[in-house]
């Protein structure tokens, strides 16, 4: 890992047991999940092929045309592979941290955005992301999710389908709870 992208995990990591605290999730597994999410994004785009290709995984059609979420997946496997980590928990959060997905767990949640709030972000928005982040996780994550697609869709680029689910889950499920469901 570089300065950046090491300075950037542990950042993460901070913002993730400081998450867990305030929703009640496992610390120590915060903090590991975070500091770990991104521990093959360095690797050359090969090498993390490799990884999957070797794991069995079948890339889908938006996957294999976004390598940039090829470390989510290849993280995942490589912390279970060379580092012995087997808890499913904290793999699926290594995993799904860049898209989300339908079914997130607490610890899943937090990586998502923590990933997003940790302290060196500065992107515009970031402070609006970080007072939601300790008011409502799912709130954050469809802020997070709004700048995604924004950004993806001036991009023209596609939006992975686990992206689409979780934002839909999410808004399905803050309409249930306002009984605005029609």
């Amino acid at each position: 890992m570089g300065e950046y992208r090491f300075t950037h995990s542990v950042n993460v990591s901070k913002e993730a047991k400081n998450l867990a605290k305030i929703y009640g999730a496992d610390e120590e597994k915060a903090e590991l999940a975070g500091m770990l999410h991104d521990i093959t994004k360095e690797l050359p785009r090969q090498e993390q092929l490799k990884i999957i290709t070797d794991s069995g995984i079948i890339l889908d059609d938006v996957q294999e045309n976004a390598p940039k979420l090829w470390h989510g997946i290849s993280g995942s496997l490589y912390v279970k592979d060379n580092l012995n980590i087997c808890d499913e928990d904290i793999l699926n959060a290594i995993r799904y941290h860049t898209t989300g997905r339908a079914g997130m767990s607490l610890l899943e949640k937090i990586i998502f955005v923590a990933d997003f709030t940790s302290q060196e972000r500065t992107y515009k928005g970031v402070s609006t992301m970080r007072k939601k982040s300790r008011k409502s996780l799912d709130e954050a994550m469809l802020y997070g999710f709004k700048f995604t697609f924004t950004d993806l869709s001036k991009r023209e680029l596609a939006i992975h389908p686990d992206e689409l689910a979780c934002y839909n889950e999410i808004v399905m499920s803050n309409l249930s709870l306002k009984g605005n469901n029609k």
